[in-house]
């Protein structure tokens, strides 16, 4: 009888020792899984950093682009509509170097 009560007793620890190596290894998975999610998390974080950045940088060269564009075919359109005959343009020119110069007329 008293064999079969140590028997008992060390069956009875030893599933406390398996119940307590499970609950160790449980949290353990639970951990790496937990590591593993925020790992991802920032990875998709920084690969949606990246896409964004890359948005950006195109939509502003996109937007210099249209800014070089409209300049260019504001100047065009300026030049057609201006026109100078030289003696206007010596004008121009005195004034304003009388302008630059200081000097009044």
């Amino acid at each position: 009888m008293r064999d079969l009560i140590q028997k008992v007793i060390a069956t009875e620890a030893e599933a406390k020792q398996q119940v307590q190596s499970a609950r160790i290894e449980a949290e353990r998975i639970s951990t790496e899984a937990r590591k593993r999610a925020q790992d991802l998390v920032t990875a998709a974080r920084q690969a949606a950093q990246l896409e964004a950045d890359k948005i950006l940088a195109a939509g502003l060269h996109a937007a210099e682009v249209e800014k070089h564009q409209r300049l260019a075919r504001a100047t065009a359109e300026i030049e057609t509509q201006i026109q100078l005959d030289e003696a206007t343009l010596q004008q121009v020119a005195e004034t304003v170097t009388r302008c630059v110069c200081g000097v009044r007329p």
